[in-house]
């Protein structure tokens, strides 16, 4: 039948692909359509449009692709899975072929074609991907192609990380403040594509033999393809670049649906009806955070109970201590008096930039601090801590968990479970007998922290206020699920195509927080070995809808002080007096930079990439007016004295070695 087509259609997670082959297998028509979510309309305008252009030909047609199964169920059509579809069409097209490397809008895939087909894929980060792709280029203000042509006029390379788009996002914020070239970070970009995508999937397992990049962003984006083949060392030889790579899974599924039963352009067009009156609940609402008003109200009426001590700074005389906490997204200051009663506080974005958010914070105290106050001590903590120290001589750094444990005490003594959720950073501190037993860490995942709720605020037009009184008030939670933030805004376009409310879909992400952190992050089986006395605490528990997500979950009531966002600086402040008190005289005053050094302090940033052992790190090296420098970027304590030249370093692996087999036992009379 000289009008029969054969048509695939590719339904990924961002765009439909469709492939038209005529009897003879030659490709007549495709198109490459982003769907925005909204996959079953997208499905449908395809799918006319097909209709439409051949009206007087009958099809074949076989569906394939992540998104592509529910549809072809409404539409009572073949599916068939993509690894099959990418199987036949590498097979015909590219038959050389070792091994494929797919990326798409949120997925990545290898694929070895050896004896037996093996293929490795994301499964709960989108890390790598395009949508990964289409964050980073946001933040250099332009687009995937954009992002292309700047990558080709790279000078150097930037480590960032691409587990994650809000751990990414902070590795370029600092890189833009500090004038690095956007060419630079365009390149950065790509290539921590590249190292999540072979160190991800590849797991160890050679990437050999002849190549095939397949996928939009790997069609389109030639400098991510050069990152590739630069970093797999391949040879024009062994790379493949296919022809219409992006329809490559379309065209397969267009050949397997060779031999299945042909439908008319009127059948087709039914089919469609069909699709598009489909209803396709696949989000299940949730128990809602507060069924009557009275809960609510009793609710608040229990958390406004857990207030810090507080005194007034005005005309305030005597001695005072200040504790900083540089977070990672946010820097708060507080400061406290002999009693450990807050006299002040400020908390505030650091803009990817900690040490200027610090020198502000202290300029503003210093100008409403009354004459008679002494600063008799200072601390820090944070992932800025050991900078803003060596910047600012601040007396005393301490570890994040010490201080936030510290500042638990001051409101539950018997503490038993501390849970910090930040803006991209989460953190379980378990307590034992008074002592700190156990602490887990989000290392690679900040799935729904703070951060990713404040972003799908602002992109709804309401500030994270109106978001959570949205919540408070919803009936039918969404299931959101407490995967990667690029799912999770797949899911969040999905609930609104469903019918969902702004305040649903709120609610929904309030649980996803607590889920993410009690599954991935804590490892909690039972809920129960949380003990009895639990205090939350983080700016992301100001938020009053993922603070009773935490109780519905855990089953338990919780305490959150009112100073939650500030329990970090609180802490390090308290662990300031206390060594003050234990260590100094009482005519000791803090050598925290005054406010005329703060004034005249000048920062010079250089890069140098440190050759001291064969890691080559590619230092950040800060050098302050006041003679000090400090040096980041360090992965073994070498690269810290590569500016000072001090490398004589104790090599604890040889003490330990010459301590064990060249100990002399005593004799039994020394004994």
């Amino acid at each position: 039948m000289d009008n029969l087509l054969h048509v695939g259609l590719d339904v990924g997670s961002t765009t439909v692909k469709i492939v038209v082959m005529d009897h003879d297998l030659n490709t007549i028509y495709s198109s490459y359509t982003r769907h925005f979510s909204d996959t079953k309309n997208t499905v449908c305008h395809v799918l006319e449009d097909l209709a439409t252009r051949f009206a007087d030909s009958s099809f074949t047609i076989a569906l394939t692709g992540s998104g592509a199964m529910s549809a072809a169920n409404f539409l009572e059509l073949p599916f068939i899975q993509e690894v099959v579809a990418c199987k036949r069409s590498v097979e015909k097209y590219i038959p050389q072929t070792d091994v494929v490397i797919e990326l798409g809008g949120e997925d990545a895939k290898i694929i070895y074609f050896d004896k037996s087909i093996e293929q490795r894929m994301n499964g709960t980060c989108a890390g790598g991907t395009g949508a990964f792709i289409d964050q980073m280029a946001s933040l250099l203000h332009t687009d995937t192609a954009g992002l292309n042509e700047l990558a080709k006029s790279y000078h150097t390379i930037y480590p960032i990380a691409s587990r994650c788009g809000v751990f990414a996002k902070t590795d370029v914020q600092p890189l833009l403040n500090e004038g690095a070239a956007k060419e630079d970070i365009a390149a950065s970009i790509f290539q921590a594509v590249v190292n999540q995508t072979i160190s991800g999937l590849a797991c160890g397992r050679p990437i050999r033999g002849n190549v095939a990049f397949l996928g939009g962003p790997l069609n389109y984006l030639s400098e991510l393809r050069n990152r590739f083949i630069e970093t797999l060392h391949l040879t024009s030889d062994t790379t493949i670049v296919a022809p219409d790579a992006h329809l490559l899974v379309a065209k397969g599924a267009a050949l397997d649906s060779v031999g299945v039963s042909c439908i008319s352009v009127e059948k087709l067009k039914s089919k469609i009806e069909v699709l598009r009156v489909s209803q396709d609940h696949t989000s299940i609402p949730l128990k809602p955070l507060f069924t009557i008003d009275a809960e609510y109200d009793d609710f608040k009426k229990r958390h406004d109970s857990a207030k810090v001590k507080r005194a007034s700074l005005d005309g305030f005389k005597g001695d005072c201590f200040v504790g900083i906490d540089a977070g990672s997204t946010t820097t708060k200051l507080v400061l406290v008096d002999r009693e450990g009663a807050l006299l002040y506080s400020l908390y505030g974005g650091n803009e990817g930039n900690p040490l200027t958010s610090v020198m502000g914070m202290l300029k503003k105290l210093y100008a409403v601090l009354p004459k008679e106050a002494v600063i008799r001590y200072s601390g820090v903590t944070g992932y800025g801590e050991k900078l803003i120290q060596t910047a600012l001589n601040v007396d005393l750094n301490e570890i994040e968990t010490i201080a936030h444990y510290t500042a638990a005490k001051e409101f539950m003594p018997n503490v038993t479970s501390i849970v910090d959720i930040g803006g991209q950073d989460m953190k379980y501190i378990k307590i034992k007998n008074g002592v700190i037993d156990n602490i887990m860490l989000n290392e690679a995942c900040s799935s729904g922290c703070g951060s990713f709720i404040e972003t799908f605020a602002k992109s709804l037009n309401l500030s994270i206020e109106e978001f959570v009184k949205e919540a408070l008030d919803a009936r039918r939670p969404v299931d959101l699920g407490s995967r990667c933030t690029v799912f999770m805004n797949s899911k969040i376009k999905q609930a609104q195509k469903e019918g969902y409310s702004v305040g649903d879909i709120s609610s929904g992400l309030s649980y996803s927080v607590i889920k993410n952190a009690i599954q991935k992050v804590m490892k909690v089986r039972d809920t129960k070995t949380l003990g009895s006395h639990i205090v939350v605490q983080g700016g992301t528990f100001y938020n009053d809808a993922v603070l009773r997500a935490f109780e519905l979950i855990v089953g338990k009531n919780v305490v959150r002080p009112d100073i939650s966002g500030l329990m970090g600086a609180y802490g390090v402040a308290l662990l300031a007096k206390e060594q003050y008190e234990a260590n100094f005289d009482m005519d000791y005053v803090s050598k925290l930079a005054p406010l005329e050094a703060l004034e005249s302090l000048d920062i010079k940033v250089s890069h140098a990439r440190c050759n001291l052992c064969e890691n080559h790190c590619l230092l950040t090296i800060n050098q302050f007016s006041n003679g000090k420098k400090h040096i980041s970027g360090n992965r073994c304590e070498r690269g810290a004295g590569i500016v000072s030249g001090n490398v004589n370093l104790p090599n604890l692996m040889k003490y330990k070695f010459e301590r064990v087999f060249g100990y002399t036992p005593l004799s039994v009379d020394e004994a």
